[in-house]
């Protein structure tokens, strides 16, 4: 398949919109030992949650975060591991199960912020872009795709380049794209929004607002699309 690719805009954020909800702030306040989190006004729950979060050693609050996102996913002595090491390093970049990058990143940065700054600062990503298909293809974009297309407009030293050649250039299976798009929103018939972390792409990454791009995919994937 092959695309008619435009970058609109590229924006570098600290936080991602509406990824913590009014509910998860009541939920961790109480975790937090707030008293009657559930009485205060939306407006202040933000504010106070830094607040009652200030109140814990930095490693025991991140402890807290991290299991009421991640008990899930992860055993106690992992989350424990990860509370130290996010005081020294970036874990949503560097933890070796990428499908957790974008949890660790949103809990990352609700540190970052309640302790104004003891905590290393990640970003993320947010493209504005427009894909045009050159061969009829009318069925859902997906990140796969998305990621595929991209390779002709990002430079060689991109690590999605290096670390997922064949994954990028060839039809082999792109199962890893789902974890390193955190977001793929669709804004019109040709515009698309996505998220992903400054680890995988930043702006600097991209060699050309404009070019084609060229997704191979897995055969099976192409039989059914034609």
């Amino acid at each position: 398949m092959n695309f008619n690719i435009t970058i609109k805009n590229i924006t570098t954020v600290e936080e991602i919109p509406d990824y913590w909800q009014n509910q998860d702030y009541i939920n961790l306040l109480e975790r937090y030992n707030f008293p009657d989190a559930n009485i205060l006004k939306p407006e202040n729950l933000r504010e106070m949650l830094h607040m009652a979060i200030t109140d814990f050693e930095p490693n025991e609050a991140a402890g807290i975060v991290l299991t009421y996102k991640l008990s899930e996913r992860l055993k106690e002595g992992q989350i424990a591991q990860i509370s130290n090491d996010m005081l020294l390093e970036k874990v949503s970049e560097e933890y070796p199960e990428i499908d957790l990058h974008y949890d660790l990143f949103n809990v990352n940065q609700l540190l970052f912020k309640a302790y104004n700054g003891k905590f290393p600062n990640a970003k993320a990503t947010v493209v504005d872009f427009s894909m045009v298909s050159k061969d009829g293809y009318d069925k859902e974009i997906t990140k796969e795709i998305v990621l595929k297309s991209f390779n002709n407009g990002i430079s060689d030293g991109n690590i999605i380049k290096r670390l997922f050649e064949e994954q990028m250039t060839t039809n082999k299976e792109f199962e890893e794209a789902e974890a390193v798009l955190w977001e793929l929103n669709k804004k019109g018939v040709t515009d698309f929004m996505l998220i992903t972390s400054e680890y995988w792409l930043k702006k600097e990454d991209f060699v050309t607002n404009e070019f084609e791009g060229v997704c191979l995919l897995p055969e099976e994937d192409e039989k059914e699309n034609n």
